[in-house]
């Protein structure tokens, strides 16, 4: 084997383990948090994360796993959507008179 193959082969071998490390993270909820946009504050509920603890392992007998979090025990924050980010919640208000026109 030509020391160029084997140093191909080492080269996508390691970035293969780096994309694996990054992408466990991630299901984890260990990266940084994004950059808010917009001047937004980060999100109080997840602390910025995007992401909390699922339902099947706050209430589970040691098992994890489900269709939510697809078995990393941490699904999308549902109060900013999994962006990290506070945001506006937006609100449509409709007024309707039930009385006659005069």
């Amino acid at each position: 084997m030509s020391p160029l193959v084997l140093a191909t082969q080492v080269v996508t071998g390691l970035g293969v383990v780096a994309g694996a490390i990054l992408v466990k993270a991630a299901a984890e909820g260990r990266l940084l948090p994004p950059i808010s946009g917009g001047g937004r504050p980060p999100c109080a509920t997840c602390n910025g994360r995007g992401r909390v603890a699922c339902l099947c392992s706050r209430w589970s007998d040691g098992d994890v796993g489900c269709r939510t979090c697809d078995g990393s025990g941490r699904m999308a924050c549902s109060r900013c959507g999994g962006s990290g980010t506070g945001r506006p919640l937006p609100v449509r208000l409709s007024a309707h008179s039930h009385r006659p026109p005069l």
